[in-house]
């Protein structure tokens, strides 16, 4: 049996050094000339673990919509406080001393800020005084849509009302004094309008319980449907035009024409115009920059592949200019409205950890740092001690061509080097190419790192995301990352006897799935908050877990579509059959599991089912519980923690540096709350309070 599972491996080896032979020339050849320069490099020296954790010390920064002002959250112990900088001259000052404020948003007329938390919506003048304060969420599921651009200070607010023994949907005006105004009620429920310059809802789009819809309302409020989307497509209305025409982003559309999201006219006799596609072809819209007054399209930002910024009509000389400036970068841009206005510019790189700001003058093309004070940056990595990340293509076996990342650590021979795949959550998702904390945490500690975003994923356009056709067991998908990580192992990326797996949500149940039905490829794996049971996992999602009690339901549409509608018994059977809970007898190599006690995507029961199931196996497992955590570590500690964990197995089983002691305060927490310790973390184990006390 080994011989032939032998035989088999070399045979799908050989099947992707002949498919590799299908790519372009260059890419091969240019993938083996970056490994070469990076080789070249100093070695990065070790970085502590806490220089991989995302400053949160800046939490957002908007420009006014004149351009004369910044406003900032900056983070100071339990709380923030919300600061003002001009943009021409003078320091900043403290506008509100402590806030719970998450982002912010200018007022039309740029006098007032909307602050918003999970919990409130907060509003405060220029001045600094606060005025009116309201919930959000709650029995009403009070919302902010978006800033309403009619008036000079106003939000539009979704609520829930109780109608009898069912409900109703309305979108409410709230004025910076908390004047309430009700623009529409409705049976289903609405997730976006667009206005006219009157203040009136003249277009929507809601949920009809099976799809969205977009609609035109005639004088008399009746709706006349314009557009009807399909599972995977969506739109956001930007603005409404003077001649009727509608402004959106979003992908309708049958065939090719509803693959990429992109920036869209729909004219006032419904016809449908891109004002902006990606140039490349391969990459979803990410982010349009908006006029501040006009609500018209400045810029778009692709950020699936290759980073790219392009300008719009009348910008496009003035984004060209701002690019240009930032070469190799990603650049995200906010503009303020009329020609000599001021842009703010937030650079981004793979190697930067935190962005850094700049405002850019169009009258004389200067740039200013602004925000760079120590203790916004401090404790930033030098970018020369942090991993290159390349973007990658490589031809499956069924000849389908996916996407993914490569990070090579600088000073490293990739040849003799153990690799890692990192395998992102959702499946509805992907990764993008800046920043990474734990990627880039891993290149550090000398692992290769490669990233794929395997058919499934989102970012490619809609054919992409459904190419997976729901094989999302052992299946397609797990094959596209097996065959990406052959793939580089057959370029001489990575040491074939070195492979682990890590992953977090769906990045987490790849994991398993990869030591369960892959162990002679995959020695070791950490995964974070993982569906061992994929069918049981997303049933409970929907019915129990985050999306149990939300009122779009359009994800259980959407699963339906992608083939994981786990209330469908067929599909359930299969997911179920295919499972790692399943096949946990197969399951040999070492497992770390990190999950949090109050998760509301992945049940804690699940997690704990799988591993004492493991357990009783005597299979080789260690699990650690944030006991009121959710689906991700937040606080420092257990963000800590979860990089220590991967670390201790990645070392003890790939081979590296062994990891720097954990200070008293993740050392007392790795002995509260390590449930299962396996030999990796037999140190720790002492106060260990055992499986029974975690669900």
């Amino acid at each position: 049996m080994t011989t032939f599972r032998n035989l088999c491996a070399t045979l799908a080896l050989c099947a992707l050094m002949l498919a590799s032979r299908a790519l372009p020339a260059q890419t091969v050849e240019s993938l083996r000339s970056m490994e070469a320069a990076q080789r070249a490099l100093p070695p990065a020296p070790r970085l502590p673990r806490t220089a991989f954790l995302e400053n949160r010390t800046l939490v957002a920064a908007e420009l006014s919509p004149a351009g004369d002002f910044v406003a900032y959250l900056r983070e100071q112990k339990d709380s923030r406080a919300l600061w003002l900088l001009p943009t021409q001259v003078g320091p900043a000052r403290v506008l509100v001393g402590s806030t719970q404020a998450e982002q912010l948003m200018w007022s039309h007329d740029g006098r007032w800020l909307f602050l918003r938390s999970s919990r409130s919506l907060t509003i405060v003048d220029t001045a600094g005084r606060t005025g009116v304060r309201v919930p959000l969420g709650g029995s009403e599921r009070r919302r902010v849509i978006k800033l309403d651009p009619s008036q000079p200070a106003a939000v539009l607010l979704g609520e829930r009302v109780a109608a009898g023994k069912g409900e109703r949907w309305r979108v409410v005006r709230m004025d910076a004094q908390g004047k309430r105004t009700l623009l529409r009620e409705d049976a289903r429920w609405i997730h976006d309008v667009a206005l006219d310059a009157q203040g009136r809802v003249v277009a929507l789009a809601r949920f009809e319980g099976a799809f969205d819809a977009l609609y035109r309302l005639r004088a008399d409020g009746s709706l006349r449907e314009v557009l009807r989307l399909q599972p995977m497509q969506r739109l956001d209305l930007l603005a409404v035009r003077a001649d009727g025409s509608l402004l959106m982003t979003g992908n309708p559309g049958d065939g090719s024409d509803g693959n990429f999201r992109r920036v869209m006219r729909l004219d006032a006799n419904d016809g449908l115009q891109t004002l902006h596609q990606d140039p490349r072809g391969e990459a979803d819209l990410d982010e349009v920059v908006l006029d501040p007054r006009t609500q018209e399209p400045l810029a778009a930002s692709y950020r699936s592949t290759v980073a790219a910024t392009y300008g719009i009509g009348e910008a496009q000389g003035t984004v060209a200019a701002i690019a240009k400036k930032f070469p190799g970068r990603d650049i995200a841009l906010q503009a303020g409205s009329g020609p000599s206005a001021h842009w703010l510019v937030s650079e981004r790189a793979p190697t930067l950890r935190d962005p850094r700001w700049w405002l850019y003058d169009p009258r004389n093309g200067n740039l200013r740092r602004i925000l760079d004070d120590p203790g916004i940056t401090a404790n930033s990595p030098p970018e020369s001690n942090l991993a290159r990340k390349i973007a990658i293509d490589y031809l499956a076996s069924d000849g389908v061509r996916v996407h993914g990342f490569l990070l090579l650590p600088p000073g490293v021979d990739a040849a003799r080097a153990p690799m890692v795949a990192h395998v992102h959550g959702g499946p509805i998702n992907h990764f993008r190419p800046g920043y990474d904390g734990v990627a880039q945490f891993l290149a550090n500690r000398g692992y290769v790192v490669f990233q794929s975003n395997f058919r499934g994923s989102t970012g490619h356009g809609r054919t992409y995301t459904f190419s997976s056709n729901g094989d999302y067991g052992n299946g397609r998908v797990q094959q596209d990352i097996v065959e990406g990580v052959r793939w580089l192992l057959a370029q001489g990326i990575g040491d074939k006897d070195r492979v682990g797996i890590v992953g977090h949500s769906f990045g987490g149940y790849s994991t398993l799935l990869g030591l369960t039905f892959q162990p002679e490829l995959f020695k070791v794996g950490v995964a974070g908050s993982p569906p061992a049971d994929l069918g049981w996992s997303m049933r409970w999602l929907l019915e129990a877990g985050e999306q149990g009690d939300m009122p779009d339901r359009s994800l259980k549409h959407t699963l339906a579509a992608l083939s994981l509608d786990s209330t469908d018994p067929a599909t359930y059977a299969r997911l179920h059959a295919q499972s790692p809970m399943v096949n946990a007898a197969k399951m040999q190599r070492p497992l770390l599991i990190m999950a949090g006690g109050a998760d509301r995507t992945v049940a804690i029961r699940e997690v704990v089912n799988y591993t004492a199931t493991l357990k009783a196996a005597k299979r080789p497992v260690s699990l650690l519980v944030e006991p009121n955590g959710g689906h991700s570590p937040v606080d420092p500690v257990p963000r800590e923690a979860y990089l220590y964990g991967m670390e201790a197995m990645l070392q003890k089983h790939l081979g590296g540096a062994v990891p720097e002691p954990p200070g008293q305060r993740l050392r007392a927490y790795l002995r509260e709350n390590l449930r299962l310790a396996g030999p990796e973390f037999r140190e720790y184990a002492g106060k260990s309070v055992g499986l029974a006390n975690t669900q």
